[in-house]
């Protein structure tokens, strides 16, 4: 079993843990104390050692910080985790709407006739981070000032750093050689003139090298720096002893180093070095400022040409797709028997698993599954505990929110499913969060739209009964590497075009706190659309592809609410759910899917 359900953050703890950083930051001579959920690599993810933010404030969302001043400690969350934070962090702390409230606005308001410093971890935050702050607070009689962790002083059992062993991803699977990646984006740098870039983003790396790692839980990523020479060369940053199994495998191209030597050798380029101001740590582009090296910001090198699949890596997905979609068929099956008969949540994600685990083909799951029953589904990224466990009852509304690392890919999937009899308001939400998956999968677009301009289209049957949800549309995933990838998104703050190759979430909801929740979501890839007879020559259109097949819950939907073209987009997608999984099935679980697919 990869998950478990114990209760990982308490928040009877927060107290005497607050009053332990508020001890050392009068020991620093600093009023207040930044504590983000980030690492010096700038992942989603975090190991244990560095989940500082959960065991300060017992808050364990993806996404966050927590800000101490003297008088009030105040945890800053997005719309995703607004249900969550109130029932993890104890009252010493002040949930803060972000990024409605911005945490150079909230400490100028804050601080009122305080002045000092205000420390921070250089290797926990971005250059674009203190920039920002650092403008907000002139003139405020707050500065900042880069310190030692705070948290790392006063956590008395804090865990040891990672050291899992990275192993190969074979190019069976990568769809190139790590050395072609290497010469084709050391080619970029000559073409830019730069000596170098910095590589922290774990995903970034080990997509580069080919290789995987176990780092991080639930993605299948190493810890370490890498500096890319316009030479060709590539320098790696990291435990030794992790790369042992792949010393053979990354060849006379890449050098390996303790991570003591990354800012020593990198402070001897000659420049420029290429960095992302937006993932790079503000450690590292201040020794850089320091030895009088040019600092050349772009984009990370890697994660435009990671986010665009090759074609071994789409078909890849695919094959892991439909291994997926039989397992959670199976699963379907099985709930469709189990679900009044008084299961439970992790009853649920138990036998997800197990069916996932059947496949043989199993790494591990891509993330804590979230399955939660009645008002556990409004918690957007709920996850099930012995203390929370509910059991399913009649009228319910069950989100089931689950992927699978597989070796050829990573999926994610969402499905709502009803538990005995639901109301209609909930089988009209659940319609109008249909008909906006369906809109997205439906879209073609002209080349060069980024996710912003085409994330309304999954709301707009929401809004229009005035509803809406609080998290975005859609996030990128990797190739057996991170489930939330980037730097595409469908979402209303990104600017990135979306390309050939790009797989994305399809994901839209609505979340009624204290009631229900409801999701649905597929995995699509951007592809070039087909022929469309009348349209320009010259404009270049692209289409999403439908990655995930399997059933959406029929008994939810409420026909009459669909348009034709929607009830046609719904009959075919599930006869072609029915064509790609009945070889894949058993004789019962065939029984269960034949039935599921039937036109509405």
């Amino acid at each position: 079993m990869f998950q478990n359900f114990d209760t990982t953050a308490d928040p009877k703890h927060g107290p005497a843990r607050l009053d332990a950083l508020r001890g050392a930051m009068h020991q620093a001579d600093v009023v207040g104390f930044i504590v983000p959920r980030a690492d010096a690599h700038q992942g989603e993810y975090v190991a244990p050692r560095d989940d500082r933010l959960a065991w300060l404030t017992g808050f364990t969302g993806s996404a966050g910080f927590c800000c101490v001043l003297p008088d009030i400690a105040g945890v800053f969350i997005d719309g995703r985790y607004r249900v969550q934070v109130k029932q993890q962090v104890a009252d010493v702390f002040t949930p803060v709407h972000w990024p409605e409230t911005q945490l150079g606005d909230w400490l100028v308001a804050q601080a009122g006739s305080l002045e000092g410093q205000i420390g921070f971890d250089p290797w926990l935050h971005t250059p674009r981070e203190i920039e920002a702050l650092k403008t907000a607070l002139k003139g405020s009689g707050l500065s900042l000032c880069p310190v030692s962790n705070l948290v790392d002083q006063v956590w008395e059992d804090q865990p040891e750093p990672p050291r899992a062993q990275a192993f190969e991803q074979p190019i069976e699977y990568a769809g190139e050689a790590h050395v072609a990646k290497i010469l084709r984006l050391a080619d970029e740098l000559k073409t830019a003139q730069h000596s170098a870039a910095v590589i922290t983003l774990p995903d970034s790396l080990c997509w580069l090298l080919n290789i995987r790692g176990a780092d991080i839980p639930r993605n299948p990523v190493m810890h370490g720096f890498a500096i890319l020479n316009a030479n060709g060369q590539v320098e790696v940053f990291a435990d030794p002893s992790k790369l042992a199994l792949v010393k053979d495998h990354l060849g006379a191209e890449v050098r390996v180093h303790s991570p003591e030597h990354f800012l020593p050798r990198l402070t001897e380029q000659s420049g420029p070095v290429r960095l992302d101001k937006a993932s790079v740590p503000y450690a590292v582009s201040s020794a850089l400022v320091a030895a009088g090296i040019e600092v050349a910001y772009a984009g990370d090198i890697c994660a435009l040409p990671k986010a665009r699949k090759n074609e071994i890596e789409l078909k890849g997905s695919e094959e892991a797709h439909l291994r997926d979609g039989a397992a959670m068929c199976a699963f379907l099956n099985w709930f469709d028997d189990k679900a009044t008969t008084g299961i439970t949540e992790i009853d649920v994600v138990t036998k997800l698993e197990a069916c996932r685990h059947d496949t043989g083909a199993l790494r591990d799951i891509s993330f804590e599954t979230i399955s939660g029953t009645g008002l556990n589904g409004a918690v957007i990224h709920y996850r099930v505990t012995h203390e929370t466990d509910r059991s399913l009852q009649d009228g319910d509304l069950l989100v089931l929110d689950s992927g699978g690392q597989y070796q050829d890919g990573t999926t994610d999937i969402t499905r709502t499913l009803p538990v005995g009899n639901v109301c209609d308001e909930e089988r009209a939400a659940f319609t109008r969060v249909l008909k906006g998956m369906i809109g997205i999968s439906e879209l073609i677009w002209p080349k060069g739209l980024a996710g912003r301009e085409l994330e309304a289209i999954g709301r707009v049957p929401l809004w229009k009964a005035g509803l809406d949800f609080d998290h975005g549309l859609g996030h990128g995933v990797g190739s057996y590497l991170c489930v939330h990838e980037g730097p595409q998104r469908l979402s209303k703050v990104s600017d990135v075009p979306l390309e050939t190759g790009m797989i994305l979430s399809n994901e839209p909801g609505y979340y009624r706190e204290g009631a229900f929740g409801i999701r649905i979501e597929n995995l699509i890839y951007v592809s070039d659309a087909k022929e469309i007879i009348g349209g320009d020559a010259h404009r270049e259109m692209l289409q999403f592809t439908t990655l995930t097949y399997v059933p959406i819950d029929r008994r939810l939907v409420v026909a009459d609410m669909l348009t034709q073209s929607e009830k046609e987009w719904l009959n075919s997608y599930h006869k072609t759910c029915y064509e790609r999984l009945s070889p894949r099935v058993s004789a019962d679980v065939l029984i269960w899917l034949t039935a599921a697919t039937q036109p509405v």
